[in-house]
């Protein structure tokens, strides 16, 4: 049988090429070949050192960068021939350089791919979190637009799945708002803690050429506020660090959960029980079997999807527990796992905007729930503490008037003064005002609170934040 080639790029010490099925096992180019623009940027910043240094010329930087721009276009118009031998995207955008460029030969100078790759990911997760918060900014768009249209609407808020207190919609849909921006937050901090140069780390041990890691470290935008070049400090952490993949795939399973918990609400609210809403046919499915089903898919998928984002993060904790310094081949399978979820992330936040942009909200079946009296039984309970009566004894007293309102087979706000003043002495005649929703809404006037004058201030705050 004839002997296989050794590898082009690491057989130097092989008398043989690595078998068909090790290829197919081991081959990266598949899924991170969409690293290739990162790619591209940090070897051209690279070469640029390279040459800034000295160890090659300008001209021979020059003819790597345009070979660069070139391959680039021809990637980006779907004509470049990825070659599964080569293993990964660095290899096959080296050798494909290599053969049109005879200078590229010397672009892996004072380079290995583990701070390649480490530079392709950090550059990519900058550009990843962007692209999420956006998607999220659409989202809180979305809400905040049905919040608007649906200002003056009230329903009752829920602890234990059982009614509690009246909130206005716009109050529980701010709470949503509250999540997403959290989840904002978090992809600013992942991309901060992205934002520093692994270049020049090499395999674990630096290089004893003269390179700068500063100057490709400002060339590629890893830089402060004030525009200081920030590098990595330890070049055996640079290689084997992963923080970044999971506190990016936290970010998105974090984001997960709250796209799951908003779904979960819709989902109850537009069901015949509850028919709060009216979700978007655009966003929902029928039944093979009985015609006049509506299912809310956007919404059980995006709680489906919750799942499958927390599944990522688990196998990169997984992978990366047990893992001596500094690179193991291990690492490979920490790409698969976030590219998934950026994807997933972003479909969910673009379905959560889509199927709240065509949400209908049924006025009068939130109208009819929140006139249950019971929501502002915690009211009379500080009725009773305004005229000096002890909460837990006022608590007591409340409960004991609800009671007997379902004894008695009558709404809380419609039995007798006279019994409900011998269950306690501080219940006045004045009693049954309590139960006047505007009057209860108008004085939940504290920071954070459901009163209109705070949802009012809320709208400002939330108009200004999401431009």
């Amino acid at each position: 049988m004839a002997k296989k080639s050794s590898q082009a790029t690491w057989g130097g010490r092989f008398s043989a090429g690595p078998a068909d099925l090790m290829l197919q096992f081991s081959e990266s180019v598949s899924f991170d070949h969409r690293l290739a623009p990162f790619d591209i940027a940090g070897s051209k910043a690279h070469a640029a050192m390279l040459a800034h240094t000295g160890l090659i010329t300008a001209q021979e930087r020059d003819a790597i960068h345009a070979g660069l721009d070139a391959i680039l276009r021809e990637i980006e118009a779907g004509k470049f021939a990825w070659d599964v031998k080569l293993e990964d995207v660095h290899m096959n955008i080296e050798q494909a350089l290599t053969k049109r460029v005879p200078a590229a030969a010397k672009l892996h100078t004072a380079r290995s791919r583990n701070d390649q790759v480490a530079t392709d990911m950090r550059l990519w997760f900058r550009h990843a979190c962007g692209m999420l918060g956006a998607e999220i900014l659409g989202a809180q768009r979305a809400l905040l637009a049905v919040a608007a249209a649906n200002r003056d609407v009230l329903i009752p808020g829920y602890t234990h799945l059982q009614r509690a207190q009246p909130v206005y919609l716009a109050h529980h849909l701010f709470a949503w708002l509250e999540m997403l921006e959290r989840d904002r937050s978090r992809f600013a901090g992942v991309a901060a803690q992205a934002n520093w140069c692994p270049l020049g780390s090499g395999a674990l041990a630096g290089t004893t050429l003269p390179i700068d890691r500063e100057y490709t470290a400002r060339a590629l935008g890893f830089v402060d506020a004030k525009g200081r070049p920030q590098v990595t400090q330890n070049s055996m952490d640079t290689v084997a660090d992963r923080d970044v993949f999971i506190e990016f795939a936290t970010a998105c399973a974090l984001a997960g959960v709250h796209f799951s918990r908003m779904a979960e609400d819709l989902i109850l609210w537009s069901s015949a029980e509850f028919k709060f809403v009216e979700l978007p046919d655009a966003f929902c499915t029928g039944s093979s079997l009985m015609p006049q089903k509506k299912n809310p898919d956007s919404c059980e998928l995006l709680r489906g999807k919750s799942a499958r984002l927390q599944g990522n993060l688990h196998t990169l904790l997984t992978l990366a527990k047990g893992l001596p310094l500094t690179y193991n081949r291990d690492l490979q399978e920490d790409k698969p796992p976030v590219f998934d979820s950026f994807d997933q992330t972003a479909l969910c936040a673009r379905v959560l905007a889509g199927t709240l942009a065509g949400m209908t909200v049924h006025r009068d079946r939130c109208a009819a729930a929140v006139a249950d009296p019971a929501l502002l039984a915690t009211d009379l309970a500080d009725y009773l503490v305004d005229r000096g009566v002890p909460f837990r004894e006022a608590h007591h007293a409340v409960g004991a008037v609800v009671a007997l309102a379902e004894k008695q087979g009558v709404p809380l706000n419609l039995l007798p003064t006279a019994d409900v003043r011998r269950l306690h002495p501080g219940f006045g005649p004045d009693w049954a005002e309590v139960f006047d929703l505007k009057r209860a809404l108008a004085r939940r006037r504290g920071t954070g609170m459901p009163g209109p004058a705070q949802v009012a201030k809320q709208f400002k705050r939330w108009g200004k934040i999401l431009g």
